[in-house]
């Protein structure tokens, strides 16, 4: 317990009772899809994949 709970009289009993549990929404559900679709294009083709982000000549 720190001593700002122990001053107010607090417990870390009552602290963890007031802690929302994050939940995941829909974009977090869409970027998982995107990272899952990603690494499916990885795992078949990584070296095309990162070719196509590679600089040529000074573009």
């Amino acid at each position: 317990m720190t001593e700002r709970e122990f001053a107010k009289g607090g417990s870390e009993r009552d602290s963890a009772e007031d802690l929302a549990l994050p939940t995941a929404s829909a974009s977090d559900l869409d970027v998982t899809d995107l990272l899952d679709a990603i690494d499916l294009v990885l795992e078949e083709n990584a070296e095309e994949f990162v070719k196509g982000f590679v600089q040529k000549g000074g573009q």
